[in-house]
């Protein structure tokens, strides 16, 4: 292990081994699970609510993350060797600080316009329009846009030796606003999220007979299954973080933080490949979208084109035939899968 005064350099590097399976985990995934559901939104989805733009929005979000990602792979595969230059590095890693926090944001507004159409039906927000929808879905990336610019404005490359890294974060001290905006994306959200979760369980458990229909079951599972996987997602990557910023003084190049640092922030790109989970109990559509895409992708192609199907009262000729059976005077193309079988 051999710091430069740049950053660490660590021998081995485990971190190199663990981390490209992950990311390939994640992009395969997570770029077919949100194609798939950008397909749904764009050819499948008949009608347009303020609901379906703000989770258009996530999936494009989350869809923007999974390119990046083969980048990340690249450089972990080269022992975290950047193979690019400087603008390259600093493109890549607003990319996905971007769009992390877009897929955070919406996620977000999601479970809060869940909120509203369960515990207050009649407040005027549900009553919005899709244009206004898209103007606060153009509002939150603005924001968006806003609060992680910081990084296209700065290099982030790292001597290491003979090698040059590319990270946003420096392990050997504290990173100032990017460490600010990575803990507010999480606990502002999660707060967010949970308020919204344990006011729609609370809700739906005072109005018992509402409960039972399956609408508002659906909605229930539907506001657990997004605080579940954005807790998951990024509960342990923000306390790794939190841990390493009281500890940075014994803990700056040890390689075992170093791993859990790595790992842990892998899991937040694992929020991106769950989200399909999240379309899936979000509408109606998407379950029926999902079972015949799958039925279409598993479906057997049969050899040849049949005119004619056989119905299902029709038994083979060879069933029927006696032992000397005279010679068919006409051959039917229809029928030739019966003859010469007497």
């Amino acid at each position: 292990m051999d710091n430069n005064g740049s950053c660490c350099l660590i021998e081995g590097d485990p971190i190199s081994k663990v981390m490209p399976p992950l990311l390939i985990l994640a992009f395969v995934l997570g770029a077919v699970g949100n194609g798939v559901a950008l397909c749904g939104f764009c050819f499948h989805m008949k009608t347009w609510k303020p609901s379906t733009i703000y989770l258009f929005n996530l999936a494009v979000a989350d869809f923007l993350l999974m390119v990046c990602l083969p980048f990340r792979t690249d450089y972990y595969r080269r022992h975290r060797r950047w193979a690019f230059e400087d603008i390259p590095c600093r493109l890549v890693l607003f990319m996905l600080a971007m769009n992390r926090a877009g897929s955070i944001v919406f996620l977000t507004v999601v479970a809060v316009d869940r909120y509203f159409k369960v515990v207050h039906p009649h407040h005027a927000v549900n009553a919005i329009s899709n244009r206004t929808a898209a103007g606060v879905a153009c509002t939150l990336w603005a924001v968006v846009i806003v609060g992680t610019v910081y990084l296209l404005t700065e290099s982030h490359l790292c001597v290491r030796g003979k090698a040059i890294s590319c990270e946003s974060f420096i392990m050997e001290s504290a990173n100032g606003w990017h460490d600010v905006m990575f803990q507010l994306e999480f606990f502002l959200p999660l707060g967010i999220i949970l308020f919204c979760s344990g006011r729609v369980v609370w809700s739906l458990q005072r109005r018992r007979q509402l409960a039972r229909q399956k609408r508002m079951r659906k909605a229930m599972r539907f506001i657990v299954v997004v605080a579940v996987v954005f807790t998951i997602c990024y509960l342990p990557s923000v306390s790794a973080r939190l841990y390493f910023l009281w500890t940075v003084s014994s803990s700056a190049c040890d390689p075992s933080v170093h791993v859990v640092l790595h790992v842990t922030l892998s899991f937040t790109y694992m929020n991106s490949m769950l989200d399909p989970v999240v379309y899936y109990f979000s509408s109606p559509t998407f379950p029926k979208f999902y079972t015949k895409f799958k039925s279409h992708r598993l479906r057997p192609r049969r050899p040849g084109p049949s005119r004619t199907p056989r119905g299902p009262e029709e038994i083979p000729i060879s069933n029927l035939c006696p032992k000397s059976c005279p010679k068919s005077p006409q051959r039917q193309p229809e029928a030739q899968w019966a003859v010469h079988v007497c």
